[in-house]
């Protein structure tokens, strides 16, 4: 069953689907050693990738099994990254949420916002009991973001990554429907969480 990808506003942020003319923008964003120094792949180094990660998204959405959101800032227009829900099993009334901002955007709590207002839609719209995160431990950004939307810290996942031949563990965060409060979803620094595709 498809799962229709939403248009949401936030107070500063609007979420949309990707757009093909997204893909310079998106490749900027991924092919930045900084923006991924704690994500689960390394840079971006072909710009085609990002018309598969646009592709993904679209076919993600056709499956039912999540959506990822293109995030643009209100007062300029300009893409700043984006946001999403993965691996959504309505069985399980599970998923999982990732996401990625260039780095010019870090610690003006757009993750905080932007991450709150697809957890409002999804826990309205998609049944969801669950919702699950994974940070790498060395980034404290990411797992503040996810503290202050009342995700708990469960678990590590021990040399659970290899990139470019450096090992790193990963902290697995839940929140579960009893603990999410819409109003916790205001500000925090934001870099990177999630799978890369």
């Amino acid at each position: 069953m498809a799962l229709v990808t939403p248009t949401l506003h936030t107070a500063r942020l609007r979420l949309r689907p990707f757009d093909d003319a997204d893909a310079d923008a998106l490749f900027a964003v991924h092919s930045s050693v900084s923006v991924l120094r704690y994500w689960d792949a390394p840079p971006w180094t072909d710009p085609a990738r990002a018309q598969r990660f646009i592709a993904a998204c679209r076919q993600m959405a056709a499956e039912g099994t999540g959506a990822r959101l293109a995030v643009d800032r209100l007062s300029d227009g300009a893409f700043i990254g984006w946001c999403g829900l993965t691996r959504w099993n309505p069985d399980y009334r599970s998923a999982a949420l990732g996401y990625c901002y260039r780095e010019a955007a870090w610690g003006h709590g757009y993750a905080t916002e932007t991450a709150g207002g697809v957890l409002r839609w999804a826990f309205d719209n998609l049944d969801l009991n669950r919702v699950q995160a994974e940070t790498d431990t060395r980034n404290v950004a990411s797992a503040r973001v996810l503290e202050k939307l009342g995700f708990v810290r469960e678990g590590t996942l021990r040399e659970d990554c290899v990139v470019n031949g450096e090992v790193s563990d990963s902290w697995v965060f839940g929140l579960l429907r009893r603990e999410w409060r819409p109003s916790s979803s205001r500000t925090a620094a934001g870099t990177a969480v999630g799978s890369g595709q």
